[in-house]
């Protein structure tokens, strides 16, 4: 199904003097940049330094409780960390059951939540949400950038990982609009590396974009071409990045500590992130030296010395870089690429300075990786790309596309349980798809439209986004209501939904609005699960749909023993068709779709006549004392479905 083609240009009303900024909101570090003519350029914050630490402080001073942010709450993180939190994008639209991992290691202490609530993270005496402290961190970057350019800034593209869902998303909008940023749009981290590369080379060629920050991992494969940066299939993980490889460090120093000086220091708070400081300092250096040493001044005057080489750091960290493996080939498989057609790899994320991921990624995709911007730094370069696009561009970027996609397959429940897919996963977004289905019941007034997310054939394999009911249909026979439904992913990757009766013209609709719960790695599961269970899910959906049309055939012929017609077939003809209906009802109770099916055609075909008949009756009745004009637009043509769906009143017994 094609999808129409996001515009070039954009417009926005906007001042001669205002900028739209890009801004990388990362789990480590974050950063703002503009378009400087025809180069993007990172916004320096009140240090001097490009990089803002994505760490927010409750300071106490003289003044009172105040919000501090970057290098400035970095020290809190060792003298108050009660005080102070980081990784805070690890957080973002999830719910209290989806963090308890996150408790063992980091020192998030949580306000009493609820399950399904949104996240109250408390610092001091004080409760935030994760969307209230990402826009602290917003503040600082708008600040910087309103500094630098001596006029307020209230417009910004923000970058989120691929694999993101709605909630998260959605998150990531609610952060900015609390910072007072309108949210243009969200990016994909890897596609706005992608932009940013692509300014510079600019040839035509497959790119793969491997990004592996402090909290996320993506692959995106992209397709450029004249100027049009297509991804043609994206995957990752939510929960792997640099964050792992300082928390394996960590826990393998506490446990040092416990065997040889006999500290347990799991539960205090300031000595594990002087642990954590030192891990990650560590960390760094051995990207450049053969061996660092780790010493950490410990409570009671005693101190954790440790030497590492690279090599032990990189047998170490080993599993978690394999992690990363099993996506990328996954990535390549959907985009039907091998890696030998890669033209470019492109690097992105600070954990790509580790001479072991660059031998890994070299070893995946058989080429040398890009490595010519900051790996640090390029997503932001790509977000003013997209910034300066939205904004008119120049003759930099007037030719430029960006054209995302979808991880994930949408669609809604139809009668029996099955999933109808209305879009596709790694669909070119923004998408726009309509379906026609229609009612299973006689006489049914309300339907139930159940919005699914996810691979598997039936809906209680997939994740549940949303439910409305399309009230007040008029009553009509079953099968004879016509109803659209509408999926609509905006550029954002939002998803809007609306349900139409064609011939009454009642209608609903809902903007998807996230919900909590869904734990990190689901999507990857999602996946993963829908290539283990292909066979079995395929199964199962035909007996579905072939006992769901045995039903409506079943259906008609009870409603034909009713009308004349039936009384016009011979005594020999009317056996024939209970016998066939009786072989179809045994089918039917069986798990062979083959059986059930042979026996719909069966009766299908033994019951012609019948419908032939009632079909003369059913026109002759209709024309009957009228023109030939309205006996047409009386007859018309029936409406045809590929799914019937289920009546809200059922929908709601399930």
């Amino acid at each position: 199904m094609p999808f129409p083609k996001p515009r070039t240009r954009f417009s926005l009303d906007l001042m001669p003097e205002e900028r739209i900024v890009g801004i990388d909101l990362g789990t480590t570090n974050s950063l703002v940049a503009y378009m400087e003519g025809d180069s993007p350029v990172i916004i320096p914050g009140e240090d001097g330094s490009n990089l803002v630490p994505s760490v927010v402080a409750l300071a106490l001073d003289a003044r009172g409780d105040h919000i501090i942010v970057g290098n400035r709450a970095r020290t809190h993180l060792i003298e108050t960390p009660e005080r102070a939190i980081y990784s805070v994008k690890r957080l973002m639209g999830r719910g209290v059951e989806d963090v308890q991992e996150e408790l063992k290691l980091f020192p998030f202490r949580l306000d009493h939540t609820q399950p399904g609530e949104a996240l109250r993270i408390r610092l001091g005496d004080r409760t935030f949400t994760a969307p209230e402290i990402s826009a602290y961190i917003l503040l600082q970057l708008k600040a910087n950038a309103e500094r630098y350019f001596g006029a307020p800034v209230t417009k910004a593209v923000i970058t989120v990982p691929a694999y993101f869902n709605d909630a998260q998303r959605q998150a990531t909008k609610d952060a900015g609009r609390i910072a007072g940023l309108e949210v243009l749009r969200l990016v994909n981290e890897p596609t706005a590396a992608a932009l940013a590369y692509g300014l510079d080379k600019g040839k035509d060629g497959i790119i793969a974009v491997y990004d592996l920050g402090g909290g996320t991992f993506d692959i995106s494969i992209l397709k450029l071409h004249e100027g049009i940066f297509e991804v043609i299939a994206t995957n990752g993980d939510t929960h792997l990045g640099g964050d792992d490889i300082d928390n394996l460090l960590i826990a393998i120093a506490l446990d040092d500590i416990a065997g040889d000086l006999k500290l347990d220091l799991r539960r205090n708070g300031e000595a594990v992130q002087a642990i954590r400081k030192s891990v990650i300092d560590a960390k760094i250096a051995l990207s450049s030296q053969p061996s660092v040493k780790l010493d950490v001044e410990l409570p009671g005057g005693k101190r954790y010395q440790r030497e590492i080489t690279r090599e032990q750091f990189e047998q170490l960290i080993e599993p978690i870089i394999q992690k990363t493996v099993a996506p990328s080939k996954q990535a390549l498989a959907d985009a039907k690429i091998k890696p030998e057609q890669i033209d470019q790899v492109v690097l992105v994320g600070g954990s790509t300075r580790i001479p072991r991921v660059r031998a890994m990624v070299k070893e995946l995709f058989r080429r040398e990786p890009h490595v010519e911007l900051n790996p640090d730094e390029v997503v932001a370069l790509g977000a003013a790309v997209q910034a300066h696009i939205l904004a008119g561009g120049s003759k930099a970027t007037e030719d430029m596309l960006l054209l995302d996609v979808t991880p994930l397959s949408l669609g809604i429940e139809a009668m029996g349980g099955v999933v109808a897919k209305i879009i596709h996963r790694n669909s070119t977004i923004p998408a726009s798809a309509t379906e026609h289905f229609t009612t299973a019941v006689e006489g049914q007034t309300n339907v139930a439209i159940h919005v699914l997310q996810g691979e598997r054939e039936l809906a209680s394999d997939c994740r549940s986004l949303a439910r409305f009911d399309l009230k007040g249909i008029p009553p009509m026979p079953a099968g004879l209501p016509r109803i659209e439904v509408k999926f609509l992913i905006d550029a954002n990757g939002i998803l809007h939904v609306s349900a139409r009766e064609q011939r009454s013209g009642k209608e609903a609709q809902i903007e998807v609005k996230p919900t909590y719960g869904l734990t990190d790695s689901q999507v990857e599961d999602m996946i993963i699960a829908s290539f283990d269970h292909a066979q079995e899910d395929f199964r199962k959906r035909q007996v579905i749909e072939a006992r769901v049309e045995a039903d409506n055939i079943l259906l008609a012929l009870e409603k034909g023993r009713r009308e004349p017609a039936w009384q016009q077939l011979t005594g020999d003809d009317k056996r024939r068709v209970e016998a066939l209906e009786r072989e179809l009802k045994e089918a039917k109770a069986g798990d062979d779709y083959k059986t059930i099916r042979a026996a719909i055609d069966a009766l299908n075909e033994g019951t012609m006549h019948l419908a032939e008949l009632m079909m003369d009756s059913a026109v002759s009745e209709a024309i009957k004392g009228k023109t030939m004009n309205s006996a047409d637009s009386d007859v018309g043509d029936g409406p045809t479905a590929p799914h019937p769906i289920a009546p809200a009143e059922f929908e709601h017994k399930r």
